[in-house]
């Protein structure tokens, strides 16, 4: 029998501390403790919502040490949405370069809390009787974040699961006292997720229990239908998303009256809207300030703004400039907040060819001179004339290359007037910002209708014969995004796109970009994530094999495996 570690053996009287620090607390000769945790379960279950974004210390390190930060960024920063422009002594630079180590705050807090919350939940589910109409809410609640919270770690700490159920995953806790911990295979642990999601769907009411920060019946089906695109189960997650919807087999539902009409507002109001499926619910006094998930995103108010769109991202954005995801949440820093300049600068990588080294912009960028007659630009540097290549792509889009140092590369054409950071183009992105006015407050979403559609949709595109449909869910998401008719997709017109699901994951990209779904969605599908774009993290496309990128999975925090005795993940 393996040693129980710490992170798992949290007692009754410690998780209703963290529930409430002014709960009352019936005498031992009165009440049970099942009877106190019955007569509180709602203050319990509150006090797991409060550990997805309260701070908490861990060796050493309480500011900004919180769930919900740690989460979004360790799921965003090593995908190819974002670009590092500076160096940083917070472990989100590990997350970006992928040099994560197993004492790393983020990693171990992450896990640490993670368990906490488990243990909580457990608390609950062996003390509430399912039968008890006025248990069942609180109850729900309980499987349903048991799930998400067992989602969360396994995707992070253990390979996808269309890698093999039995490949190690992650000890599944499903009692508040435990004997062994021990890494259970990634087939158990999804089979647990798929359970406890029914579970807490059948037990919840149609409407929470107060805003979106609260789970009802459509959060657990909704978490239900990404747990099955991950599982490769894509008639399932049809067959979930359209329950929802109020069908009950694979025949398409327009889902478009379920999204914010307001995209522009709807991060800043996710908290009330209906769109909001879950979000981590925050108010005024939980701003963190300079120690936020938007505060790495977004310079204004004080924030860092030290993370910028990739190149490639702003590339697919700029396909369609009207699209509201890219006019309204990305936006780019001009000196002096003045207009955008006429005058036009080429950004350029800057390094050795063939090197897997981190790469800056050339510095100056040199100024573009546009010949109307031939529609180039071109430029001077170092005495050499470039010409600029509009290279169409897809046969419908374009990117501007130039051939330079030896090599292929893509560069932009900006306005002059722009700010850098360290020679990389500021680029504010504001999903994360300004609830109630503060540029750094959000209640960040976790799960909401747009995902819920596209997961729908990719899984239409994996099955023959419903291209129609997965076409359809990306239209409702490119019309409410602003996307004019001609930028809508059919089966014959499919705008150079090879196929239904290249253009489902493209929409995804668009749709849930910086929300921690990108590394997921690369990685589940098995591909390779290419990087090889300025910014502080290698020149290089990440393979997708874990005998040459084992840091594509995190560490298991080594507060655990030198206690438990569990295995580590190769590679660490």
């Amino acid at each position: 029998m393996k040693t129980k570690s710490l992170y798992l053996t949290v007692a009754l009287g410690l998780m209703l501390g963290f529930a409430s620090c002014d709960m009352d607390y019936y005498p031992s000769d009165e009440q049970s403790s099942d009877i106190l945790i019955q007569e509180s379960s709602s203050t319990i279950m509150d006090g797991c919502y409060s550990l997805l974004k309260d701070e908490i210390e861990y060796l050493g390190w309480p500011s900004g040490n919180s769930y919900c930060r740690h989460y979004f960024q360790m799921a965003e920063f090593p995908s190819d949405n974002i670009c590092l422009s500076g160096k940083s002594t917070d472990p989100l630079f590990q997350a970006t370069t992928y040099t994560m180590t197993d004492n790393l705050q983020n990693v171990g807090s992450l896990w640490m809390i993670g368990y906490k919350i488990i243990n909580m939940t457990n608390t609950l589910i062996g003390a509430l009787d399912e039968n008890n109409p006025n248990e069942q809410q609180i109850l729900g609640e309980a499987y349903f974040m048991r799930a998400l919270i067992h989602h969360n770690l396994v995707t992070l700490f253990a390979k996808p699961y269309a890698c093999g159920r039995g490949n190690m995953g992650i000890p599944l806790r499903t009692a508040s006292i435990s004997t062994e911990t021990k890494r259970d295979p990634v087939g158990d642990v999804y089979d647990r997720i798929v359970e406890d999601l029914k579970k807490a769907a059948a037990l919840m009411a149609n409407e929470p229990r107060g805003n979106a920060g609260y789970p009802c019946k459509n959060t657990a089906l909704g978490l239900l239908s990404r747990v099955y695109l991950f599982m490769g189960d894509y008639e399932n997650c049809i067959v979930t998303v359209n329950t929802m919807l109020g069908g009950s087999d694979k025949t398409y539902i327009d889902p478009s009256d379920k999204l914010d009409p307001n995209l522009a507002s709807y991060f800043a109001n996710a908290k009330t809207s209906k769109e909001t499926l879950f979000c981590i619910a925050h108010e005024l006094t939980d701003d963190r300030g300079q120690s936020s998930i938007g505060s790495m995103y977004n310079g204004d108010g004080g924030g860092w703004g030290e993370i910028y769109p990739s190149f490639p991202l702003m590339n697919l954005y700029e396909r369609y400039p009207m699209d509201i995801r890219y006019s309204e949440f990305i936006k780019p820093q001009y000196k002096n907040n003045a207009a955008p300049s006429a005058s036009k600068k080429v950004f350029i990588p800057n390094g050795t060819p063939g090197s897997t080294e981190r790469r800056d912009i050339v510095n100056p960028c040199p100024t573009a001179t546009y010949d109307a007659v031939s529609g180039q630009y071109s430029f001077v540097e170092s005495g050499v004339n470039y010409t600029v290549e509009n290279r169409a792509i897809q046969g419908e889009y374009n990117e501007y290359h130039v051939y330079y140092n030896g090599e292929d590369l893509t560069v932009r054409i900006i306005p002059s007037n722009i700010t850098a950071r360290n020679t990389y183009p500021k680029y504010y992105i504001t999903k994360f910002g300004y609830q109630d006015g503060s540029p750094t407050l959000s209640s960040p979403v976790v799960l909401r209708w747009a995902e819920v559609i596209l997961n729908r949709a990719e899984a239409y595109a994996r099955l023959t014969g419903y291209d129609k449909e997965a076409l359809d869910d990306v239209n409702v998401i490119r019309t409410r995004a602003g996307i004019p008719a001609a930028g809508l997709f059919a089966t014959t017109n499919m705008h150079g796109y090879a196929n239904a699901i290249d253009v489902v994951m493209d929409e995804r990209r668009l749709e849930l970009a910086f929300e921690g779904h990108r590394m997921f969605d690369v990685y589940r599908n098995q591909q390779n994530m290419n990087r090889e774009y300025p910014g502080l993290q290698a020149w290089k496309e990440i393979q997708f094999d874990f005998n040459k990128e084992p840091h594509i999975l995190y560490p298991i925090p080594n507060a655990e495996w030198t206690v438990s005795g569990i295995q580590q993940n190769d590679g660490y």
